[in-house]
């Protein structure tokens, strides 16, 4: 065994038992906090692969940026954990069916002739100038360029929609107006008004 055998099986160790944890740990925050660690070391996995693109993309989007909004909106709300045991035994017998018909669906993929590892070539090592996200960005804006481009174009129009929906104006909500707070002048702030003197009987 080599040390690169040695580093893709140290890796996979990991990312196998913190995806376990995920599954088994009842503390939300715990889950999250492994399943962040699941995602940096596939990180490695892809380096292992020589796509640094996806790896440092895998870091940034997911660990970043999802798991980190997860994480806050998880310690965020009160879970009631007593809430979610009760449910437990009620869901096990289809949940340990469906973890049965899973199991079995990728013991029949991997244990297939053509997915076993005597039908896999082993990939060529790339020369030292090569870079993985050169290549992406090649293939993206040559072979793929009009979905590229109607991709783009699908985001921003579902962007535009959010922030259209998000700032619709409702009468039956109260807000404030920042602009108006902020450009009220001394005259405005105080009126005083002349009222007769009422005596009481």
């Amino acid at each position: 065994m080599n040390f690169q055998d040695f580093v893709f099986y140290s890796l996979a160790c990991v990312v196998v038992i913190a995806a376990l944890g995920v599954i088994t740990l009842r503390n939300p925050v715990h889950s999250a906090l492994l399943l962040v660690l699941a995602f940096v070391t596939s990180s490695g996995l892809w380096l292992l692969l020589e796509a640094e693109f996806l790896a440092i993309a895998l870091v940034l989007v997911y660990v970043g940026a999802v798991m980190v909004l997860f994480l806050f909106v998880v310690m965020m709300l009160d879970i009631n954990l007593d809430r979610m045991r009760e449910g437990f035994w009620k869901w096990f017998p289809f949940g340990a069916i469906l973890a049965l018909i899973m199991t079995s669906e990728m013991s029949m993929v991997l244990m297939s002739k053509q997915f076993g590892s005597d039908s896999l070539e082993i990939p060529v090592p790339k020369s030292v100038d090569y870079s993985n996200t050169r290549e992406l960005g090649r293939l993206l804006y040559t072979d793929y360029v009009y979905a590229f481009e109607l991709a783009a174009v699908i985001l921003l129009v579902a962007m535009v929609a959010a922030i259209a929906i998000t700032l619709r104006y409702r009468t039956d909500k109260k807000s404030s107006n920042a602009s108006k707070q902020v450009a009220v002048t001394r005259e405005s702030r105080l009126k005083v008004l002349s009222m007769p003197a009422e005596r009481k009987k």
